[in-house]
């Protein structure tokens, strides 16, 4: 095949089951599991709940890696779920959900990806009182700029990274569960709320197989390798996630989890002593640059497709031939995300901030993509690639986004949690529902 499709140049279909499955293992695997299971464990009463909720992600992520997989087969275009809701929904939500994007979305997935690079980033230096805050600025300052330069990871670096990770996060975990520690009990949470803003941050950490659905159209025989492929690829991440965290409880106890702001060079100081925890913080503070930089990449691409389809915000559809990046989208993305970053430095948990800010508008559109396909199954028929065991996959995916919006709203009103970022959750709806009024400016202007 050489590529063309009715004169245009189409996706190669050059990718293995393999390759595939590694691409997908990669695109989830980030840097929340460092981050995540202390207020996982927060929120959960015992290490049965808590393994359970790890669990329970990857099976949520598998029914949402299939939904996205047959929109991927209908729309193998730039712009994932800004392309599935214009072409299910309309162009106004689509113009919301550009603008939420842009606002709420990626930029304060960012700087929540930013702060955890902060807390490890200050095990190996500290800058002062803010220096999770100051760390996380400068890494988003630094990889705006290199994206701006034109400057990308090469392919091959990007593999061998994530092996690197993954072969390291297995002999961090062997190792902790075979010397073990001296484990520290908790008490309290396991609410039906508390256990719903538990699965906020672990489907966080499972983000990501929604981007692995786009490689559709670029898998030899897609129709039966990308079930294959999201299967097992949703299995090994899930895999993964389960022996790093029964590390985790191995050598600190649940309580320990809880009380950490750095569990993984917590758990690596416990059984290696102080050097040994600095070299855990220099492997997550590497694998959080690449999850860091790869998100400001796609961040900017969505930014620029929105400026393409409506001319009140044509400077932000203009690409820089110099380095072959959409220039303004960039420093537009950065000057937000740096905004948030200031925003989630003067409140107890820069981290938890930014989730509470993202998660209900995140979940919206997440909730309006999986009913796009109900939509496609009636207007279009049979697509190349089609989510098996219709509609009880795609009506499972629903249910638990309208699960979670409901969670990620509701724990405004939990004692503990809301009176410290239920500002942030209004702000993140305030900020979407802005897009309403914009739209209808923007299709005004011709």
């Amino acid at each position: 095949m050489d590529g063309r499709e009715n004169g245009q140049v189409a996706p190669r279909q050059l990718l293995s089951v393999t390759d595939g499955i590694f691409l997908t293992v990669g695109m989830i695997l980030g840097a929340l599991i460092f981050k995540a299971p202390s207020t996982v464990a927060g929120a959960t009463s015992s290490t049965a709940m808590f393994l359970f909720a790890w669990l329970l992600g990857g099976l949520a992520s598998l029914c949402g890696a299939l939904v996205y997989a047959e929109l991927a087969s209908r729309y193998p275009e730039t712009g994932g779920e800004y392309a599935f809701l214009r072409g299910g929904l309309g162009r106004g939500v689509a113009f919301v959900f550009g603008w939420a994007r842009m606002t709420v979305i990626q930029t304060g997935a960012i700087a929540a990806v930013g702060f955890v690079f902060g807390d490890y980033a200050s095990e190996i230096l500290r800058l002062g009182e803010k220096s999770s805050a100051i760390w996380c600025a400068l890494a988003v300052v630094v990889l705006t700029a290199l994206n701006l330069a034109g400057t990308l990871q090469a392919k091959w670096l990007q593999k061998a990274m994530e092996t690197v990770l993954i072969a390291g996060l297995v002999l961090f975990s062997v190792a902790a569960i075979a010397i073990g520690g001296t484990p520290k009990p908790a008490s309290g949470g396991g609410s039906f709320g508390a256990f719903g803003f538990a699965m906020i941050f672990v489907l966080l950490a499972y983000g990501g197989w929604n981007e692995a659905a786009y490689l559709a159209g670029e898998v030899r025989d897609g129709r039966r390798s990308m079930t294959r492929i999201l299967v097992w690829g949703v299995i090994a991440v899930t895999a993964l996630y389960l022996l790093v965290n029964m590390a985790y409880l191995a050598v600190l106890g649940l309580g320990g989890v809880r009380e950490s702001k750095a569990v993984a060079a917590d758990v690596m100081r416990a059984i290696a002593g102080d050097r040994g925890a600095v070299v855990v913080a220099l492997m997550v503070c590497v694998s959080v640059i690449t999850t860091m930089n790869a998100a400001i990449f796609t961040g900017a691409r969505t930014t620029y497709a929105l400026g393409r389809d409506f001319p009140i915000l044509a400077r932000l559809g203009s690409w820089r031939e110099s380095g072959s990046t959409p220039a303004n989208a960039l420093v537009l993305q950065g000057a937000i995300t740096l905004a948030l970053v200031g925003a989630g430095a003067v409140t107890p948990d820069g981290f938890q901030a930014m989730v509470a800010y993202t998660a209900p508008v995140f979940w919206t559109f997440f909730l309006l993509t999986g009913l796009t396909l109900f939509v496609f199954r009636q207007s279009q028929g049979p697509a190349p690639f089609q989510a098996p065991l219709y509609p009880v996959v795609p009506l499972a995916f629903s249910l638990m986004c309208l699960y979670m919006l409901y969670s990620s709203i509701d724990y405004v009103r939990n004692p503990e949690y809301g009176p410290k970022f239920g500002a942030a959750v209004l702000a993140g709806l305030v900020v979407m529902v802005a897009g309403v009024p914009l739209y209808f400016l923007a299709r005004g202007k011709k």
